[in-house]
């Protein structure tokens, strides 16, 4: 992504100042990281979350436990998952340790660049000195994937004072060659005055219908009505 497209999209703009961008980021970083851990926990028990499988199978999730983390965004709360005979040792929030480690967005990174699982593994062994198994880094990818999914799916209130649209224009390397692409975003200033990114959407053409389309889905998910757009 070229700096200069980020730093001047309108997008950013509705952030009235930089304890709201980074409490924004914050809450992707967040959520991101708990759902890697959720993967390492199901690669940890050998079973998925609710799966049958785990009955009588010697281990099981035992809950969460709140860890107070030092990121790249300032202090952070998160959700730690639990197993009951206290074998599981994450990689990417180690015990005994208030930092996360990168290891996050090495594997999504190299993932996005169209690597094979085995060959993350041994990147991220040969050169960052990660020891992630090939079925780690399959399932913090599916993890990842299906939050992505049912964020964009998720149900929004009824009712928006005001809705902006921008797009944001990133330099990608498609087929080896370097194109843009668009990814557009909706951010709606909702009841409680608070801004919530509404939905993110990869398009090739800005049209009235591409647009129609955004406004379809958001219907769809439950908004009723915006009072400016």
């Amino acid at each position: 992504m070229e700096k200069d497209d980020l730093l001047n999209s309108d997008f950013l703009k509705k952030f009235k100042n930089e304890e709201e961008l980074s409490s924004f980021l914050k809450e992707l970083h967040t959520r991101g990281l708990e759902k890697i851990l959720e993967a390492e926990m199901d690669v940890h028990l050998c079973y998925d979350k609710n799966d049958p499988k785990g009955n009588n199978s010697g281990n099981s999730r035992n809950g969460l436990s709140k860890k107070s983390l030092k990121t790249e965004y300032g202090e952070a709360e998160i959700n730690v998952p639990r197993d009951r005979d206290s074998s599981f040792s994450p990689v990417i929030v180690p015990k005994n340790s208030n930092k996360s480690l990168s290891v996050q967005n090495l594997v999504i990174s190299l993932y996005a660049k169209g690597m094979s699982l085995s060959d993350i593994e041994d990147e991220l062994h040969n050169i960052y000195g990660f020891k992630l198994s090939r079925s780690a880094i399959s399932n913090i990818t599916e993890k990842v994937n299906q939050d992505m999914l049912d964020w964009q799916n998720r149900p929004l209130d009824n009712l928006y004072f005001i809705v902006w649209m921008d797009g944001i224009v990133f330099k990608v390397r498609d087929q080896g060659k370097v194109i843009n692409k668009t990814v557009y975003l909706a951010v709606g200033l909702n009841k409680e005055g608070y801004k919530e990114l509404l939905g993110i959407w990869l398009g090739k053409n800005e049209s009235a219908s591409f647009w129609m389309g955004v406004l379809t889905d958001l219907k769809a998910r439950g908004v009723e009505d915006i009072l400016v757009l």
